[in-house]
């Protein structure tokens, strides 16, 4: 059992030029992979969109008499600003970009610790063949909402990297210059996975179709197409023994 998860884990052929990766496996890994933007969606809650000042306790609250330009009345008191440390969601985000990265190639899935456990949980299910290529596209578009979420949280890092590699101050790095609605992408990889995981449903694979039918792409998704894999697999097994016998 283990020798055949390691050597095909969740793919048909890995020979084969249009890869095939088993379904179940898919929507199980996605079920798994939505505990991360579950994960962000509360450190949302409590830091981006919580309040950052707190007025301490037991002090004095002065009426200044000016106004601002809504006519609400300026008050002075002593305050202190809430610093949030990004390290450990940063650390998530970048585990949660090394998966989506992972699932896309051959090779690199065996790295990837959620293809594994989705791979041998549904080992006794028939498994349901896709191609990869649209999956790619889908976990394209989840690694570049990560990675603006990586920069949202990290944006002096990033300026720093930016402007190292430049030669030059192209980015600040003493102010966030991501816009405020970055975060909210997190809401659009929480709804994304959810609709894989729950559903099976993949926008990611639908926009591929879509692209391909309108001649972006040039290989269209056989999923969409509706092809019957087994019998597509059973006519390439019955030319390759008629292939083997003409050449005998």
């Amino acid at each position: 059992m283990f020798k055949y998860h390691f050597h095909h884990l969740w793919f048909r052929d890995k020979s084969e030029d249009i890869v095939f990766i088993n379904r179940h496996a898919v929507q199980l890994r996605a079920g798994l992979m939505l505990l991360i933007p579950v994960y962000m969606v509360i450190i949302l809650f409590t830091t981006v969109l919580a309040p950052t000042w707190t007025v301490l306790p037991n002090t004095l609250v002065e009426e200044t008499f000016d106004m601002t330009q809504e006519w609400r009345t300026i008050y002075n008191v002593q305050a202190f600003r809430t610093v949030f440390e990004y390290s450990i969601p940063s650390m998530v985000l970048f585990y949660g970009l090394f998966e989506m990265f992972a699932g896309m190639f051959v090779r690199t899935a065996y790295l990837s610790p959620t293809i594994h456990i989705a791979t041998f949980l549904t080992r006794n299910r028939r498994p349901q063949w896709e191609p990869l290529k649209p999956k790619r596209f889908a976990w394209m578009i989840g690694a570049t909402l990560i990675i603006l979420c990586l920069i949202f949280f990290n944006p002096d890092s990033f300026a720093r990297f930016v402007n190292a590699v430049f030669s030059g101050e192209i980015l600040p790095t003493d102010t966030n210059y991501m816009p405020d609605y970055i975060p909210l992408f997190v809401f659009v990889c929480f709804s994304l996975m959810w609709l894989e995981a729950v559903f099976g449903f993949c926008l990611g694979c639908k926009m591929h179709w879509l692209l391909a039918k309108i001649g972006i792409f040039k290989e269209h998704c056989y999923d969409c197409m509706n092809v019957d894999f087994e019998q597509r697999a059973w006519i390439e097994e019955r030319k390759a023994q008629e292939k083997a016998l003409s050449e005998s």
